[in-house]
């Protein structure tokens, strides 16, 4: 399951004071639509190309992802985008994907008892929603993520999973997006996973930015210098951000990556020499 870590310096910009050297993005709401629908193929391909001039010769900062997607599809989403030097995160926080080594790392702190109490929701998932059927995302290893085609009926059982997982003692934090419900260990976030991403890279806050929709991203708000919404993204999430683009999901991305590069103009225009 976890792979061996390796020794691998990543490719990050050089700079002696950088402004930005990496954008942790969301993928639902962000690069894609959360509802299935399909992806914006035309921006996530200047989107690659940003990521391409960042790579090859330091021209902005380099977009990464941050998701509770599964890690392979985060993996395949990294070479939609044109990452090939920045880990990734997947699974909430629980997996980091390494392009440059083509390595999972699961977080050392998940144990055998955490993916048995998973386990055993998911069995209790199975078995009680037998009549009316929960979709449960496949791919996931440390989670689970719940969907149904009538969100209000999904919604409507936010409570009794909280009840079970109670009743059991099950160390799990359950949670919402606009379509899923998320079911993660409840020591393992979106904040965990930037952090062991933040010791992989050798970055710190001062040097990353980060783009989210949900307050399921106010990890990613809270761990970065300068932080953007896309227009649908929450409210409340929005009042936290330092931008909000007019653009929906993909175009609203690419919105704020060329504030980011104004700002990073300005920063250095003001600089002294």
């Amino acid at each position: 399951m976890q792979q061996p870590a390796s020794d691998t310096t990543h490719n990050t910009p050089a700079s002696a004071e950088p402004v930005c050297a990496a954008v942790l993005c969301d993928i639902d709401g962000c690069l894609m639509p959360e509802d299935g629908g399909p992806a914006n193929a035309a921006a996530l391909a200047v989107l690659a190309q940003r990521n391409r001039r960042a790579i090859e010769i330091h021209e902005g900062p380099v977009v990464t992802l941050c998701s509770g997607r599964p890690i392979a599809f985060v993996e395949a989403m990294c070479r939609v985008v044109g990452n090939t030097v920045m880990p990734a995160i997947g699974e909430m926080g629980a997996w980091i994907y390494d392009p440059v080594t083509q390595l999972m790392h699961l977080d050392p702190s998940i144990e055998q008892a955490h993916l048995n109490a998973i386990n055993a929701l998911s069995r209790w998932v199975d078995e009680h929603y037998h009549t009316r059927p929960l979709f449960q995302q496949p791919g996931k290893t440390a989670s689970i993520s719940l969907y149904h085609a009538d969100t209000a009926y999904l919604m409507e059982q936010f409570e009794a999973l909280t009840d079970k997982i109670a009743a059991e003692s099950w160390p799990i934090r359950v949670s919402r997006t606009w379509c899923w419900i998320n079911c993660d260990l409840a020591h393992i976030s979106k904040s965990t996973g930037i952090d062991r991403w933040c010791a992989m890279t050798d970055l710190d806050r001062s040097q990353l930015a980060g783009i989210g929709d949900t307050m399921g991203d106010i990890a990613i708000r809270e761990r970065v210098a300068w932080f953007g919404c896309p227009f649908n993204a929450a409210d409340d999430l929005k009042a936290r951000a330092d931008a909000v683009s007019e653009e929906d999901e993909a175009m609203g991305v690419l919105d704020l990556l060329g504030m980011l590069e104004e700002r990073f103009h300005e920063h250095t225009v003001s600089s002294p020499a």
